[in-house]
């Protein structure tokens, strides 16, 4: 089987290196109109240059806006402190309040816990002792499961936290 194609290709003729260089030198001259702007443009702003520069203290001839020191907290443990020299100025002259310190009492709810626990123990023993009376048992038993669910609602984390008290 033969084929024939039929078309003009005279114009794979120019050479690949040269479509190279032509792309390239488009893009150098463009580069080069941009550079030129840029320096057009770096020359009409009258603003300096912006740079960073220390200026201490003394040649300022201000104090510094504030101080770091390294300090003990309450506990012992090293904390670094900050002393605004400001606060001053700020509070009229009066220091900020100190956080209060709150202790949490949860004696009361212990005790709680604890006669009903004693309860409970004194129920079983009654009930292991009243062997023969029947009715006897079954109030005992009936006061027993009171006391029980009472404790399980009381003997928690969440009771705790809900009825301590702060001072």
């Amino acid at each position: 089987m033969a084929m024939k194609i039929y078309g003009n290709y005279d114009y794979s003729q120019t050479n690949y290196a040269e479509k190279v260089k032509e792309k390239q030198a488009a893009e150098q001259t463009q580069r080069a109109t941009e550079a030129e702007k840029a320096a057009n443009a770096k020359e009409s702003s009258d603003l300096p240059e912006p740079r960073d520069e220390y200026i201490s203290g003394e040649k300022l001839g201000k104090k510094p806006n504030g101080l770091y020191r390294v300090g003990q907290d309450e506990n012992g443990n090293r904390k670094i402190f900050y002393d605004d020299p400001n606060k001053a100025e700020r509070a009229d002259g009066k220091e900020e309040p100190k956080p209060e310190i709150c202790a949490g009492n949860t004696d009361k709810v212990d005790q709680e816990i604890r006669k009903l626990k004693e309860k409970k123990q004194q129920l079983e023993q009654q009930i292991q002792s009243a062997s023969g009376d029947e009715k006897k048992i079954r109030e005992l038993e009936k006061k027993l499961a009171q006391v029980e669910q009472e404790l399980s609602q009381k003997d928690n984390d969440s009771y705790r936290r809900q009825h301590t008290i702060f001072s």
